[in-house]
């Protein structure tokens, strides 16, 4: 990175953190701290919503998923906008109408105190283990960039961004959110842009896409009904239904969100705010992966992504397999190189054998790719079993620093910094906010003043920052792509949550210790069913919902006979 990469990331970084704490610099309450005083309108609520989900990960991870599995991953959010319309009718108007901080009090006056203890306490784990992924995405940058150890990557991002979460509160992390969005928007259009005039001049994006989709590439919809298949119509609608429905009705982190909203009708404009633009936003950038990809095509790729990794191997008794394995490589992709600009002309001139013949020499180069890049994964496990054998997550970043030009290059990691401090905030306020009003409050019956209660928020927020920069240590460990990685660990919890607060809502002859016994039972089942791949990760949703409701039925039956 050159001065003017820098100048553009700090000042980039500098300006929205200032804003933040400049527009809410006194708190004097929890109202204040956790809901901004319920303030704000709906744009402020719907770019906040969408800020809190389109953490680094977005950014950094899902032109990776792109670029290695395709657009397949965007059937995830075709359950989105219908959630929506059912929280806008049923779960924000209870919230409001009930003044709570946090989804979970409203369990207590329906069942009792240890169901919303319980509940609480599942959305702690989740959210505190995925705020740990969220840290460790835009660390991967400063390791990246400057070789540091991931741990301090880890503390500095999540000190940074705990600064302006104690003081500034919910309000600062909304108005963050504003200016974090904005200049997301405008920077990922941009690095699109810029693809495609990177792209040989005779290819277009009508050429790109076609090339894109003879290399299996460009699948975005799967009519199959395949419950092991991660990503198809049916997963989406149905499974990515009840996931968005529980992570925008039950998780505070989202609940936090449109709970600063003046009212009921700027809570349901920005929720449904969201969910019209959250489909085209995430098309927009998986189709960047895709264009990566292309690009690639076209110019010799990386074998292995992750340039902290490859720099250790070429310092460790395996360079030598390491570099006749960079050799096989750049052989193999001349190769794919010379085919594509055949298949190009095939696509041209309409020559279905011709096409075929190239498609066919493509993939087999592709495959070969992959098994190159599996072998360097096995070297990297041997020369340092600690470190990250995948390379997913590198593959946007690797691109931006290779190829982009100086200035965008700062911006860009801004926007992705960026992006991580906002859905962290989120998390970081959301967490404290849980752990102060349904574990603390609850389990210390001592008359408090708003301030020292307010302090005690603070120092609770301290403690789960310190927490997730620890869990963010060990996420490099995991292998996985983090934008995945992030939904599975919801889908263990998800659906154990929705199914508690549908029963509150939808059965009122279902009684606490039911619900209670219903709810661990169900929560075991989904681990050993996750465990045992039975199906595929989206597919825990609505399972563990139905777990829920049915075993809850069962106990109720069996307590009214004894």
């Amino acid at each position: 990175m050159t001065t003017l990469d820098w100048i553009f990331l700090a000042g980039t970084l500098s300006f929205i953190i200032l804003f933040g704490i400049y527009k809410n610099r006194k708190n004097t309450n929890l109202n204040g701290f956790f809901l901004g005083n319920k303030s704000l309108p709906w744009y402020h609520v719907g770019l906040s919503v969408m800020a809190t989900q389109a953490s680094a990960i977005t950014f950094l991870s899902a032109p990776g998923q792109a670029f290695t599995d395709g657009m397949g991953f965007v059937q995830f959010y075709f359950g989105l906008p219908l959630a929506m319309i059912v929280l806008s009718i049923t779960f924000i108007p209870i919230f409001h109408r009930l003044k709570v901080y946090t989804a979970y009090e409203y369990l207590e006056g329906r069942f009792d105190s240890r169901v919303r203890v319980f509940t609480a306490l599942l959305f702690l784990i989740q959210r505190g283990l995925s705020t740990g992924i969220s840290i460790y995405a835009p660390s991967i940058i400063l390791s990246t960039i400057f070789g540091w150890d991931i741990f301090w990557t880890n503390a500095f991002m999540g000190t940074l961004v705990l600064t302006y979460t104690l003081i500034g509160g919910t309000k600062a992390i909304s108005y963050t959110h504003i200016q974090q969005m904005l200049i997301v928007t405008c920077a990922m259009v941009f690095a699109g842009y810029m693809l495609v005039t990177l792209l040989p001049p005779e290819i277009g994006v009508i050429d790109a896409v076609k090339v894109a989709g003879k290399a299996g590439k460009v699948n975005i919809i799967d009519l199959e009904f395949n419950p092991q298949e991660r990503y198809n119509v049916w997963s989406g609608l149905l499974g990515g239904f009840f996931l968005q429905l529980s992570y925008f009705g039950t998780d505070q982190s989202q609940v936090g969100r449109y709970l600063t909203a003046r009212n009921i009708t700027q809570s349901r404009l920005g929720l449904l705010f969201n969910g019209l633009l959250k489909i085209p936003m995430q098309f927009g950038i998986l189709f960047i992966g895709v264009l990566v990809f292309v690009f690639y095509q076209f110019n010799t790729s990386p074998l292995f992504f992750n340039e902290v990794e490859t720099a250790k191997l070429l310092n460790s008794e395996f360079a030598a397999e390491y570099q006749l394995l960079e050799s096989e490589h750049e052989a193999n992709a001349e190769i794919k190189k010379a085919e594509m600009y055949k298949l190009h002309q095939a696509l041209e001139s309409g020559d279905e054998a011709a096409i075929e013949k190239s498609q066919n020499i493509i993939l087999e180069t592709e495959s070969i790719f992959k098994g190159l890049k599996a072998k360097v994964s096995e070297l990297i496990a041997k020369s340092n079993p600690g470190g990250d054998t995948g390379d997913v997550n590198y593959i946007f970043l690797r691109f931006i620093l290779d190829h982009l030009p100086h200035g965008f290059i700062g911006l860009l990691i801004a926007v992705i910094f960026s992006a991580s401090m906002g859905s962290v905030a989120s998390a970081y306020n959301s967490l404290a906010a849980t752990t102060m009003v349904d574990v603390f409050k609850k389990s210390s019956k001592a008359i408090r003043s708003e301030s020292s209660e307010l302090m005690i928020s603070k120092i609770i927020t301290v403690f789960w920052a310190i927490f997730c920069i620890i869990v963010a240590y060990y996420a490099n460990k995991l292998g996985s792509s983090m934008i995945e990685l992030v939904n599975i660990l919801g889908s263990w919890f998800y659906g154990i949550i929705l199914g508690i607060f549908l029963v509150a809502f939808y059965n009122k002859s279902i009684g606490g210790k039911a619900i209670l016994t219903s709810a661990i039972i169900s929560q075991i089942l989904i681990i050993l069913i996750w465990k045992l791949e039975l199906v595929a990760y989206l597919w825990l949703n609505p399972i563990g919902c139905a777990l829920v409701f049915g075993f809850a039925w069962l106990i109720q039956q069996f307590i009214k006979e004894k």
